[in-house]
């Protein structure tokens, strides 16, 4: 069994390349996989391997200077979600595209897993689920305003044009949530900045969310989008029902492998009419190497 740690912090970094480095030959020695982030603002990332290693790598993480408080939220996996580590030099550890957002000086408050029922219940509270729309759609909490975004840098456009009145500003309170805590928490210091009062944001996000409140007790319905090879986790935080179309990276149904539309590791009914036939070939080609991969009982690796 392997444990998955997701991972972020805020926090002012003077020189992310020496960072990148201590942190890739740290984790290489624990062959620990998966990616991490590094960039002025901080730490974001999602690793796996196994629970000792795992909990070496988090020791070695939060040994980083400013880095003590590292939020980390744990699942496991039956199989390695990862297929290597990729430790990245980044402008942003989460990208919302405006470089004076910066959650290192002006941030929301956070409300932690077991007072996030209570905030999202009350009706002078506007809820907000600060990923993406495909995310949205396998998984969210109850009431949540869904701000149909593809990528987070599209979360300040849609605020713009959502018709926030003055009074909401200042008289709402503005609850956020995300999958491990980052996106939100970046987006209340983006709310702040334009004006909003009251902004509160899911501590740990969905992840915490799932780990801390029991299922009778929760307001979470459907199950949680994540970034590896699980695509979702369920209310017990083990992999979930759906699986992955290679040629969009969407989350599919068993419903959806029925169409005609679906070819494995090829297209989906949701992409199949926007991929052309130089991707359908591409992707068909890659498929094959996959296959061929798993016929020799090898994990196929793909391009860096």
């Amino acid at each position: 069994m392997y444990k998955v740690a997701a991972l972020y912090k805020f926090q002012s970094i003077a020189s992310s390349q020496e960072i990148q480095v201590l942190i890739r030959s740290s984790l290489k020695e624990l062959n620990i996989t998966g990616t991490i982030l590094v960039g002025g603002e901080g730490l974001n990332g999602t690793i796996s391997g196994s629970p000792d290693a795992i909990d070496k790598a988090i020791t070695v993480l939060k040994s980083i200077d400013g880095f003590s408080a590292l939020d980390v939220k744990y699942s496991t996996s039956s199989e390695n979600p990862f297929i290597r580590l990729k430790v990245k030099l980044k402008k942003e550890i989460v990208t919302i595209g405006d470089m004076t957002v910066d959650p290192n000086k002006v941030v929301g408050e956070y409300i932690e897993p077991n007072d996030w029922n209570a905030l999202i219940a009350d009706e002078d509270t506007i809820l907000i689920d600060t990923r993406n729309d495909y995310e949205y759609s396998i998984g969210t909490f109850k009431n949540s305003i869904n701000p149909k975004t593809t990528k987070f840098r599209d979360f300040p456009d849609w605020v713009e044009s959502a018709g926030f009145t003055n009074d909401d500003k200042k008289s709402k309170k503005i609850a956020m949530f995300c999958t491990g805590g980052i996106r939100c928490e970046k987006a209340s210091s983006f709310m702040k900045d334009n004006g909003f009062n009251d902004v509160y944001h899911l501590k740990g996000g969905i992840l915490k969310y799932l780990e801390n409140i029991p299922e009778n007790e929760s307001m979470w319905q459907g199950e949680c989008f994540v970034f590896d090879d699980r695509v979702s986790v369920n209310h017990k935080l083990m992999p979930g029902t759906y699986d992955m179309c290679h040629g969009c990276r969407m989350p599919i149904t068993d419903n959806d492998k029925l169409s005609h539309k679906y070819i494995k590791g090829v297209a989906c009914p949701k992409c199949f009419d926007t991929t052309s036939e130089e991707q359908k070939s591409r992707y068909k080609s890659r498929q094959k190497q996959v296959e061929l991969s798993n016929s020799r009982n090898e994990r196929h690796i793909g391009p860096k």
